[in-house]
């Protein structure tokens, strides 16, 4: 029985050895945005759809995408010893392409933590093609959130799939007598601007005004138990 917990033993630092290999911690923000400043001849890929990488993207990338018929050639391109980073709007698809590129041979991969999204937000630069109009100035927003007195603003994508699950949330709560406030979207891959001023880095991620100020704020997921409580209690402040 010894000989046989210790055998179990090595065989779970053998394994957990290996998952640490295939899926190393990954860097801050703030690193991965001087080791890319830094390397030689970067490759910087993006892992989405070529629909979003037209709209924006990361001054440099090349677009690879799993469901395009160029993927593997495109891949078969890429030279394994250069520094790769790699993005997608989160840590989804990037995630995947991130393990390929390491179960090839490639040497140096860094995904970028939080993807597009909390580069945006916190402030880095992109190629954005978004048309003049289409994006809210600070001035208009300011201008909703202060339409009534209770609004609550949802800050996602249509190529965001947490965001996708948010929204049967969001329509049963605008179909709700009810629920008081204004129901607001808003698409950041449109208003990258005012996803870097207001320093929205996770999508989905929804705000709530009162009079036009902020009083509660929630990344992620939310409920609609956790979006009317929230609701509640700003109403009786």
């Amino acid at each position: 029985m010894k000989n046989l917990k210790i055998v179990l033993l090595a065989l779970l630092i053998v394994f957990t050895g290996e998952v640490k290999a295939q899926s190393p911690a990954l860097l801050s923000l703030e690193a991965f945005a001087t080791k890319l400043k830094q390397a030689k001849e970067p490759q910087i890929l993006d892992a989405r759809s070529a629909e979003e990488f037209a709209q924006n993207h990361i001054k440099g990338a090349i677009n690879i995408d799993a469901k395009a018929t160029d993927y593997q050639q495109k891949l078969d391109s890429l030279d394994k010893n250069k520094a790769t980073f790699v993005y997608s709007i989160a840590n989804g698809r990037s995630t995947v392409l991130s393990r390929e590129l390491r179960s090839n041979g490639f040497k140096d991969v860094e995904e970028l933590p939080g993807g597009l999204a909390n580069w945006i937000g916190s402030g880095y630069p992109i190629i954005s093609t978004t048309k003049k109009g289409v994006s809210l100035s600070k001035a208009q927003f300011s201008e909703l959130t202060a339409s009534s007195q209770l609004v609550l603003v949802d800050f996602g994508s249509r190529y965001c799939g947490a965001c996708k699950k948010l929204v049967p949330v969001l329509d049963s709560l605008k179909a709700n007598s009810a629920y008081t406030p204004k129901v607001i979207s808003i698409e950041v891959y449109d208003n990258t601007n005012l996803a870097k001023e207001l320093k929205v880095n996770v999508l989905p991620t929804l705000v709530l005004y009162k009079n036009g100020v902020e009083v509660w704020k929630k990344q992620g997921f939310s409920s609609t138990e956790q979006i009317t409580t929230a609701t509640l209690a700003a109403k009786s402040k």
